[in-house]
């Protein structure tokens, strides 16, 4: 295959899984969007409760993320082992997403003890409790979507991602400020909208991959398991590290002030909505690494992996910009508040110098899943963001006045460090292949 043969079938593959991946982010987007015209406290009570459960969310899809490699690589004939990937990775998901909702449940009691506003927290209570419910079906929906991604069907999933969140919207519409009879709900009304819609999402998915996934038995096998986890662990918890370091910096600025939290979450949902971009086009090139892996071509598969590279720098690089010249008008998007509206937007300069790195890492460690390799990414994304990140974060903010700036300074560092060394992993594995 040629350069440009490499590019047309990274962008083809990647632009409906980024649409999806975005769904899974714009939920917050919109939830945060329609809150803030209701007022500063509710949309630091989103972004207090989306610390534990975009955590908790991000987890869960990163452990879905082991079927696509194993069915991008396998026989396309060999039905009965694709299905076994699918049944099993069913039952994985269920469980985990089951287990995953109950933390996040239980958690919502804890929330008096991390140091924030009480009116804040009151918020933030009960949507943190209707937002982990959702995460089962969501679940249940990521099996299908990572199989169907596996078999290189990309735009089934960006379908039901888009229905999901024009549904979403509509009902954030009703239940956040009340119309059809319906009493205003605020941010609960967001979270409960939020669930409608996903619950309906396993359904969509099922209905418009139903030839692929026909066939399918409730029949499991714990080595089954075994393998979709030996994959789905680590990779779940490269986004602990990464989301949760993010998490961490989220608490940390809340103990500066509700105006400076809800900066926070302006100019990090607009990040993340990049971010989860980027990992679009890492679940891409997982599903080249997977193609050209199952094919045994070490020259396709490395070209795969660096067009990969060089197509998520341009995107993040028009990011960039983007953020550059409307770090103004963005955050007005969500708040009236002037002092909320300065701080989000000078962050918005600190987000636009990571796009790069942010894209560079995300897409480091979707090659690297390709080629099966998790374990090395996993403690590089952990010293990175937990070890270099969130310390130097603490200590930039606080004992260096540098505030939340200094916070988004040092996941800034964190993010650059894990680009450089993914990059450097994969070019050396990926000369050590023999076929």
């Amino acid at each position: 295959m040629t350069l440009k043969e490499h590019f047309r079938k990274n962008i083809v593959l990647a632009y409906p899984v980024v649409i999806g991946q975005l769904g899974h982010i714009m939920v917050n987007v919109a939830d945060s969007m329609m809150v803030g015209r209701v007022g500063v406290i509710p949309l630091a009570g989103a972004t207090f409760a989306s610390t534990i459960y975009t955590t908790l969310m991000l987890f869960g899809l990163g452990v879905s993320y082991a079927i696509t490699p194993l069915v991008a690589a396998e026989d396309k004939n060999n039905k009965s082992n694709l299905l076994g990937f699918l049944q099993n990775g069913f039952l994985m998901n269920l469980v985990l997403g089951t287990l995953l909702a109950i933390t996040g449940f239980s958690a919502s009691f804890f929330l008096d003890y991390f140091g924030q506003l009480p009116e804040v927290v009151a918020e933030a209570k009960g949507y943190l409790r209707i937002m982990s419910i959702s995460i089962i079906p969501l679940m249940v929906f990521q099996t299908f979507r990572q199989y169907t991604e596996g078999m290189s069907d990309t735009m089934s999933p960006m379908i039901v991602s888009i229905v999901s969140n024009l549904l979403n919207i509509c009902l954030n519409w009703v239940f956040i400020f009340g119309h059809f009879g319906i009493k205003p709900m605020g941010l609960f009304g967001a979270g409960l909208a939020t669930l409608i819609a996903r619950i309906l999402m396993p359904g969509m998915i099922i209905f418009l991959t139903r030839e692929n996934c026909a066939g399918f038995k409730w029949h499991f096998q714990m080595t089954g398991i075994k393998q979709l986890l030996k994959i789905g662990l680590p990779s779940g918890l490269q986004f602990i590290f990464e989301v949760g370091a993010f998490a961490g910096a989220g608490i940390m600025i809340g103990w500066m002030g509700a105006e400076q939290l809800a900066a926070h979450n302006i100019a990090l949902n607009l990040s993340a909505i990049s971010y989860m971009a980027a990992t679009g086009f890492a679940a891409a090139s997982t599903i080249r690494m997977g193609n050209q892996l199952g094919l045994k071509d070490k020259h396709n598969l490395r070209l795969a992996g660096f067009t990969s590279f060089i197509t998520a720098t341009a995107f993040m690089a028009l990011c960039a910009v983007l953020f550059i010249i409307y770090r103004d008008f963005l955050p007005t998007l969500y708040v009236d508040d002037p002092m909320v509206i300065s701080m989000a937007g000078t962050l918005l300069l600190v987000g636009a110098a990571f796009q790069i790195s942010d894209g560079l890492q995300s897409v480091g460690l979707g090659v690297l899943r390709g080629l099966r390799d998790v374990r090395i990414p996993t403690l590089v994304t952990f010293t990175a963001f937990w070890v270099v990140s969130l310390p130097l974060g603490y200590f930039l903010g606080f004992n260096g006045g540098l505030g939340v700036n200094g916070v988004w300074i040092a996941l800034s560092i964190g993010l650059t460090i894990a680009a450089i060394l993914h990059i450097w992993r994969f070019n050396v594995l990926s000369k050590r292949l023999k076929f």
